[in-house]
């Protein structure tokens, strides 16, 4: 598989199938993403890999969290926001087509708010996925090391497909901080940034079927002299 199959290969996968994956495989794939570009070389990435019995501990404590959330006894204080509070067009609008082409996929319409929120718990089983990573950061770092985060994570991801492997990248992790950051043991000088759900696609799910859209190149791109 060369660079522009994996990318191309690459989803965000809503359904896993139940088949392990082999420690010796992430921990190869973690060690080559270390070679991703950050400004400096400052590598400000710090990665916490969760699976087998303390996974199935997590969901279970999750599970919990989501229950205590709807009874009203549990909220946590997010670090940063995943979107911006006033999210304008066009960014807006290509989240709204994504949502709309997921949920039309799974065939829950727009008025059933109850199975669009059983849905989207999901998020927090990790989608069935046998392993999930976090990734967390030095709170003292500014934008930029940010920026390194996303390098690093695509590595990781580009390298799973090369390896026949799949993920879902999940900044709702970050609505959990505290939850997390006790479960692994990130420190408090750390911001939890993100969890990634990872495993093989279940190619059978509807919600697997459907390809996310993407601009045209003309709406995002300038050349000069080119």
């Amino acid at each position: 598989m060369n660079v522009y199959e994996a990318l191309a290969s690459r989803r965000s996968v809503r359904d896993f199938l139940a088949t392990p994956v082999s420690g010796d495989v992430i921990r190869r794939v973690l060690a080559a993403a270390a070679r991703s570009p950050s400004g400096g070389n400052v590598q400000p990435w710090h990665i916490d890999v969760v699976g087998g019995e303390r996974l199935d501990a997590l969901k279970a404590l999750m599970r919990e969290r989501l229950q205590a959330v709807a009874a009203g006894t549990h909220r946590e204080e997010t670090d940063y926001d995943i979107y911006p509070k006033e999210l304008v067009a066009p960014y807006r609008d290509y989240r709204y087509q994504l949502g709309e082409q997921m949920y039309a996929a799974l065939g829950i319409p727009r008025e059933d708010k109850a199975g669009r929120l059983l849905w989207f718990a999901r998020n927090f089983q990790f989608f069935g996925a046998p392993l999930a990573l976090f990734c967390s950061i030095d709170r003292r770092m500014g934008p930029p090391q940010w920026s390194d985060l996303g390098m690093f994570l695509q590595s990781v991801m580009l390298l799973l497909r090369e390896e026949g492997l799949d993920s879902c990248p999940q900044e709702c992790w970050s609505v959990y901080p505290k939850t997390v950051s006790e479960f692994v043991g990130i420190p408090a000088e750390r911001m939890l940034f993100c969890g990634m759900s990872i495993g093989h696609a279940n190619s059978g799910h509807p919600v697997n079927k459907f390809v996310s859209a993407r601009a045209e190149l003309s709406s995002f791109v300038n050349f000069h002299g080119v």
